[in-house]
Parts: C-alpha cells; sequence; structure tokens
C-alpha cells in the first residue's frame, strides 16, 4: 500500500457530513485554523462525554458491561468461529470505560490468546503483551495495569479500541494522545478493530483529521451499530 492509498483511507470526505454540521471542512485540506477549532471542540467534548460516563450508578455501569460483553461475544463469534489460536487485544478499564474483563477471561478459557496494549515508548506505536488471568499487572503509563516486560510480545488480529465518543462513519474520539491511531497505522496486516463505548456516546461526527482511521465496527450496549461506508 501506498503512502497515499493510506492517507485516503484515514478519513472521509465531505460526502454527506456538511449536511450534518455546516461547518464541516475537508480534513485533507489542512486548514490550520479549523484545525485548531476542531482541536478545542474535541478537548471539550472529551470532558463532557467522560464527565457523562462516571456520574453513572455502579448498577447501570454493570448492566451496561453486561449488555457490552453478550453483544461482543454474539460478534465475535459470528465473525470468527471459535476465535482458537486468534490474537485478541483488549484494554484494561479506566475512567469510567466499561470493564469487559469477564470477556477476556472467558476467551482465555476458550484458547484464544489475549493482549493489552502497552505504551513502551512515548509518541510511539503501542505494542501488545499477552495477557492471562494469573498474569501479575504491573504499572505502566497513566498509571494503567499492564502485563510486566517479561510477557510475550503479540500481534493482534482482533483489536478492541475504547470510544470516549464515535460516529456513524466508525471513527473514534479518543484520548488525544493518538497512540491508537498511530498504531493501526503501523500495523500490517491492520487487525479487525471493533469500537467499544456507551450509545450515549454518539456524534453527528467528530470531524476526522487525515490521522484517523475507520474502524470496522462499533458495540455498545444497544448492540452492534452499523457504520456507513467509506465513500
Amino acid at each position: 500500500m501506498t503512502d497515499q492509498e493510506r492517507i485516503t483511507r484515514y478519513a472521509s470526505p465531505p460526502c454527506l457530513a456538511g449536511q450534518i454540521a455546516p461547518d464541516y471542512f475537508d480534513p485533507l485540506a489542512i486548514d490550520p485554523e479549523q484545525a485548531k477549532d476542531v482541536a478545542r471542540w474535541r478537548t471539550a467534548e472529551r470532558a463532557r462525554l467522560r464527565a457523562d460516563r462516571q456520574a453513572l450508578s455502579v448498577e447501570d455501569a454493570a448492566s451496561v458491561a453486561s449488555a457490552l460483553t453478550g453483544h461482543m461475544r454474539d460478534l465475535l463469534s459470528a465473525r470468527f468461529g471459535t476465535m482458537q489460536d486468534k490474537v485478541f487485544s483488549a484494554y484494561w478499564p479506566i475512567k469510567g470505560e466499561p470493564d469487559l474483563r469477564p470477556l477476556m477471561a472467558g476467551l482465555y478459557a476458550a484458547g484464544v490468546l489475549v493482549c493489552l496494549p502497552v505504551v513502551e515508548q512515548k509518541a510511539a506505536p503501542l505494542v501488545f503483551r499477552r495477557w492471562t488471568p494469573t498474569t501479575r499487572m504491573v504499572r505502566g503509563d497513566w498509571n494503567i495495569p499492564v502485563p510486566p516486560p517479561d510477557a510475550t510480545v503479540l500481534t493482534p488480529d482482533i483489536s478492541l479500541a475504547p470510544l470516549v465518543g464515535w460516529d456513524a462513519d466508525g471513527f473514534r474520539l479518543g484520548y488525544g494522545g493518538g497512540y491508537f491511531d498511530r498504531t493501526l497505522a503501523a500495523l500490517d496486516p491492520r487487525p479487525f478493530t471493533i469500537g467499544v463505548g456507551f450509545q450515549s456516546a454518539r456524534l453527528a461526527t467528530i470531524f476526522p483529521q487525515p490521522h484517523d482511521i475507520r474502524l470496522d465496527a462499533i458495540v455498545t450496549e444497544a448492540g452492534l451499530e452499523p457504520v456507513r461506508a467509506a465513500p
């Protein structure tokens, strides 16, 4: 794949977004002032959406996680069958994210190789260390529990992407560090990537930029969300 082909896959052209948001701009044009506006808007939306999900009661959060786990199992079974010998990248829940650790344990018990993303170097692609229910976790970047440095490094076939926000074109609003998109851009072949988040976090658009990479699927507590095909 050429660099130009990769660039054209990263973000959507105007298509229908201008009808959804009148101030939508072509992300490939890279107007510096508009890029700054989008960055400010994303910062505000992250704060709003994170506050919303962290305000959920323990009972509501558990209900969301349970529903998501069921929908994820259905999607994985329908697309990948038993998934034995597949490498599945999950995440350790932080900041009010849905807790899918029971899904991780269930997949491990079924013979799936489970791994977790780790920041080993700032502003570099993530690495994926193998996880098992008995793994001795250590504190990683942002104080997130991660498998230790001597854990086996794997390349995922399937990867979960936690969503702060998302849109129907399959783009995600993350935490702003760029690690996940940077990682997807570096992986070849690219894993089947599933965004995981709250139904209430749906946005009309995230105003995709050239570095934003479209997800293959999005799952919320409401089920599998249709992702509009790239134009």
